[in-house]
């Protein structure tokens, strides 16, 4: 028999609440996925809490849970993966933040945090802010990332990034000035003041660039300021080959999934068409795995289209998405190697009621040689809880994955 591998495919934000247009069914029970429900039938099905029930998850604390990592213990912000994944250098001492293009008005209200999900120009926006010296000797590095977002690195001496955020996290806000949680401490406080002066110069220095000209005259929201959120210093994190004995490769499109892989020890796969967004070319993303599971162990693939139509609220782009990921599916089922387990989840719900992440499980199947084939017949919300696997943690995949294969 050939060496067993294994997918684990996380579709990102996938999970939702039943909407009252879509007949009270989640965007998942209404859809039509044909290879979906097979994956459930032949496979064993149940419900995951990422983190543990009721606890709300971000997409890199949901990853590291699910890929074995207790976030508690080894989660030191958002940034430090962010700013890694688009390939910056985090050193020692500096503090990471990953960062929204985003529009305000003269008042500093937040008119739209992603700035119409600009997707073009962001690299000249980008130049116009890399390399700032800021107040007491701080150095700002910045960077784009997929369409509104980028990272933010601040160098210089005795930093601390225990620190609140800019970004207010709702439009019709004002943007927030950047405070050292503990009032005591230098370290924050020297950061914070970095954080605050970064945030004006981005104003002064976006308000009138060209790029937002063009799209002011285009009747578009101009990126006209970056707001940095998510502080971290660089955590140490052990490698995945080293926890779990697989030579291990990423196939994902944002800078923040591609952060976790890379601080993992995961080789990463540039996939054309890859967005990030509902126009993803995931068919691309699927032969890329089947690329890489000709020689790694085990590939993590992240599919970000249906948190966007979340956050949107828009359970159409969530069905669209759906669609395309039943497509891809269906191609790795035929296209992967003999004796390859397939893991099909979500890294959170992102329901289109609240336009944000929530504590809500999702669904999750193991499917592949020796899965014990339980009674569930979809792959949904509701459907899995007839499953075998009951309801499990994040930080139980990789454990029941690894025992799979042998």
């Amino acid at each position: 028999m050939a060496k067993p591998k294994a997918l684990l495919l996380i579709a990102d934000g996938l999970a939702d609440r039943p909407i009252k247009e879509l007949g009270d069914r989640t965007p998942l029970e209404a859809a039509d996925k044909p290879n979906l429900n097979k994956l459930a039938s032949e496979g064993e099905c149940g419900l995951m809490d990422p983190i543990a029930p009721g606890v709300k998850a971000g997409s890199d604390t949901s990853h590291l849970a699910i890929l074995g990592y207790d976030p508690y213990k080894c989660y030191t912000g958002r940034g430090p993966f962010e700013a890694a994944g688009i390939g910056m250098d985090v050193r020692k001492g500096d503090v990471a933040f990953r960062c929204n293009f985003s529009t305000v008005d003269d008042n500093m209200v937040v008119l739209d945090r992603r700035a119409g999900r600009i997707n073009e120009g962001t690299d000249q926006l980008a130049a116009a802010v890399n390399g700032l010296e800021l107040v007491g000797g701080v150095k700002a590095l910045f960077k784009e990332s997929v369409a509104h977002r980028g990272a933010l690195i601040l160098r210089g001496e005795s930093l601390g990034a225990d620190i609140t955020d800019t970004d207010p996290h709702h439009e019709g806000t004002e943007v927030l000035t950047c405070e050292p949680r503990d009032p005591s401490s230098n370290a924050d406080a020297r950061t914070a003041a970095a954080v605050n002066d970064f945030v004006r110069k981005s104003y002064e220095l976006l308000k009138d660039h060209p790029v937002n000209k063009e799209r002011i005259a285009r009747g578009l929201n101009p990126a006209n300021i970056v707001l940095p959120r998510g502080g971290g210093v660089g955590p140490h994190i052990d490698s995945f080959e080293c926890e779990h004995g697989l030579k291990a490769a990423c196939v994902a499109e944002t800078g923040l999934i591609n952060g976790v892989a890379r601080y993992v020890g995961m080789d990463l796969t540039q996939v054309p068409g890859a967005t990030g967004g509902a126009d993803s070319n995931v068919m691309n993303m699927a032969k890329a795995i089947v690329e890489r599971l000709a020689s790694d162990d085990f590939v993590l693939c992240n599919v970000k289209g249906a948190d966007v139509g979340g956050h949107d609220g828009k359970p159409q782009v969530k069905l669209d998405m759906i669609k395309k990921l039943d497509e891809m599916v269906g191609y790795l089922m035929a296209e992967l190697p003999e004796n390859t387990c397939i893991v099909l989840t979500a890294d959170h719900s992102t329901p289109c009621a609240i336009k944000d992440h929530s504590g809500d499980p999702v669904p999750i199947v193991f499917w592949g040689d020796g899965v014990r084939t339980d009674r569930c017949q979809a792959y949904d919300e509701r459907s899995v809880t007839a499953g075998g696997l009951g309801r499990i943690r994040g930080t139980d995949l990789m454990k029941i994955l690894t025992q799979l294969m042998n």
